[in-house]
């Protein structure tokens, strides 16, 4: 098993401060003897999403960027200005486009579908991450980070809201989070639809939240706030990010830094790297990606026990012993 201890002495990284939370699991989470291997220098920022035919996208550079099963790089649609990634049940692209504030779909063609630009009006902030129940609804978080001149979303007290959205399958948009976190970044919903997992990111203010949520999911598409209970708080260091769920229900999350970005971020000790978390919400493992920041992972490859990881616009790939549970490809059953 590819251990806490090994794999820091494998980097040279100073993660002591982990060992002490993190609990052995019953069987290997990654293959024995795995690292980190780097497969590109560029071009994947954030939103890794696999496709049993095309291979890896990403976003990255602006564009949505492909890597083929060849490892052959390309770009798939220029100029999109996305983020997350997502393939519906359909096989159907689902993209948060952050810079035009938005969520579409591209269909088999290519034609885009717009699924949500605004909310009661309004332009939303960042769309960043998305998830779907087994309803074919779609949740994205929609935070907004950098400039924030230009918000236009207010709550009833005039505070700006950075929010978690639901789509319905007839085009209705729901706001289901409003201020129950911070600013809400990567985000899943469990298989059974028993549970929404929140990433909450405030990597630019001073005491923001870098801790990760479970609420309870409702048959209505909401959450119940007084389930809500925390994960993992990363402190001062930099918080949770994009996260996946394996065939087990562990729960994997990008998070941590490697470097200090002051005045709002420290890295003391280095914390970037994959977490993984039991069902139940304990920490069964870390392993380190020597690149800032590590944003997001997927599962990929013909058995989908590949967890591609995007950090700092690098591609990393790890060898795991499960494979994802990913809304689409499923994995297919032995013959």
């Amino acid at each position: 098993m590819a251990n806490l201890r090994t794999v820091s002495w494998l980097f040279g990284l100073s993660i002591a401060f982990l060992s002490s939370s993190i609990s052995c699991a019953a069987e290997p989470i990654f293959a024995v003897g795995t690292k980190p291997v780097m497969l590109q220098e560029s071009g994947a920022g954030e939103g890794p999403a696999w496709h049993p035919e095309l291979g890896l996208l990403t976003s990255g550079e602006g564009n949505i960027n492909r890597r083929d099963k060849s490892d052959k790089t390309s770009v798939f649609r220029r100029d999109a200005g996305s983020n997350g990634l997502m393939f519906d049940r359909q096989g159907r692209l689902v993209v948060c486009e952050a810079s035009r504030r938005r969520v579409t779909r591209q269909e088999p063609d290519g034609t885009i579908t717009m699924l949500a630009a605004a909310y009661e009006g309004k332009k939303f902030n960042q769309p960043n991450d998305l998830t779907m129940d087994s309803h074919n609804r779609i949740y994205f978080s929609d935070p907004r980070y950098g400039d924030r001149s230009d918000m236009e979303i207010l709550d009833a007290a005039g505070r700006k809201v950075e929010g978690v959205y639901r789509i319905d399958t007839d085009g209705k948009v729901t706001r289901i989070i409003t201020h129950e976190v911070d600013r809400p970044n990567g985000l899943v919903v469990t298989p059974d639809d028993k549970y929404l997992f929140v990433a909450d990111n405030n990597n630019n203010t001073a005491n923001g939240a870098r801790k990760l949520w479970r609420f309870d999911l409702q048959a209505d598409g909401t959450v119940n706030f007084a389930s809500q209970k925390l994960i993992h708080d990363w402190k001062t260091t930099r918080g949770p990010d994009g996260m996946k769920l394996d065939a087990a229900g562990r729960l994997y999350v990008a998070g941590g830094l490697n470097k200090p970005n002051p005045p709002f971020e420290t890295a003391d000790p280095a914390t970037a790297g994959i977490y993984v978390f039991s069902p139940a919400g304990e920490l069964l493992e870390f392993v380190p990606i020597p690149r800032d920041e590590t944003t997001n992972c997927a599962f990929g490859g013909d058995d989908l026990k590949t967890l591609f990881v995007t950090a700092g616009g690098t591609l990393w790939r790890l060898q795991a012993t499960t494979p994802g549970r990913p809304v689409w490809p499923t994995v297919k059953s032995p013959q």
